[in-house]
């Protein structure tokens, strides 16, 4: 009798003026299927000097999951005094872990959302001695 229920109501058109089913991504000419997308969510990583402190590093860096344990630089800000730079598509649903980086070494980030045992070897060569135990900071995923 039916097929399927668009065939008992009609068709329709989408009310937005786009397509009722999601359409393939291209990329290089290539037609791709639409699969999942991963949400993902951006951060501001900010540092700035520690009272007293007056001489300047020479490099401030992040790593951590989301730039797959890869060096990302800060950019030193003069109007805010302090460093800072913006990592994007960070995967939403998961707890990422990260430290910041002063002159190679890690350093303590006022701003994370808590500390976190390091896991592998990766994440040891950057954890931080702390009064419980080497530890690396923690980034919870962000929720809407």
């Amino acid at each position: 009798m039916f097929q399927t229920i668009g065939n008992l109501i009609g068709p329709r058109t989408s009310p937005r003026g786009g397509p009722l089913y999601p359409e393939a991504r291209m990329a290089a000419g290539l037609a791709q299927p639409a699969g999942p997308r991963v949400q993902a969510f951006s951060k501001v990583f900010r540092w700035r000097l520690p009272d007293g402190q007056t001489s300047e590093p020479a490099t401030v860096e992040i790593v951590g999951t989301f730039t797959h344990w890869q060096k990302v630089p800060l950019n030193r800000d003069s109007v805010l005094d302090a460093w800072h730079t913006t990592i994007h598509h960070i995967q939403n649903n998961k707890t990422h872990h990260y430290m910041l980086l002063v002159d190679g070494k890690p350093t303590q980030d006022k701003n994370c959302d808590g500390m976190a045992i390091a896991h592998g070897p990766v994440e040891e060569t950057f954890q931080l001695a702390t009064d419980r135990g080497p530890r690396v900071h923690m980034l919870f995923a962000q929720t809407r």
